[in-house]
């Protein structure tokens, strides 16, 4: 062996070693992603991370706040008689999670990991409800104690 190609070894061994580092400073540097949450009509299925989410920590009302006025949510259209799947990640129904309606609470806390809903409630005005789209939230957490957020805009399909 020469010393020449001993050296150009050398080199790309530290050459790839200095790749190596790089990406696994790029990859510590991402933030890690929210948990997720789905909503499931019939065949069609759109999912999102959090809206806001502080890694399982109580969110200040005012991040919320801004949080809910938030338009750009996934939406899915839903037709009167269609069932509305509202799924979360684990993470999510472990601390406990209610589904809003415009803002209100449309069920009670649960710690399931999916609830159902009739297409027909997302668009009654008993429930608060105008025109031909509502946003629906997941809160995760409780009444004080606001976790996560997550909404899709549901459009009515009849």
């Amino acid at each position: 062996m020469t010393m020449q190609s001993a050296a150009v070894r050398r080199r790309r061994a530290v050459a790839a070693a200095g790749a190596v580092s790089a990406g696994l400073l790029v990859l510590s540097a991402c933030d890690k992603p929210t948990p997720m949450s789905t909503v499931t009509v019939g065949s069609d299925s759109v999912s999102s991370e959090a809206l806001c989410y502080n890694d399982g920590d109580t969110l200040k009302a005012a991040d919320v706040a801004k949080c809910q006025k938030d338009e750009d949510v996934k939406s899915i259209k839903v037709g009167q008689d269609e069932t509305v799947r509202i799924g979360v990640d684990q993470e999510i129904a472990e601390e406990g999670w209610t589904v809003l309606m415009n803002g209100r609470a449309i069920s009670d806390s649960s710690e399931s990991t999916y609830r159902t809903v009739p297409g027909s409630v997302f668009f009654n005005e008993q429930y608060g409800a105008q025109g031909d789209s509502t946003v629906v939230s997941v809160k995760a957490g409780g009444d004080k104690d606001i976790t996560g957020l997550w909404s899709f805009k549901l459009e009515k399909d009849y």
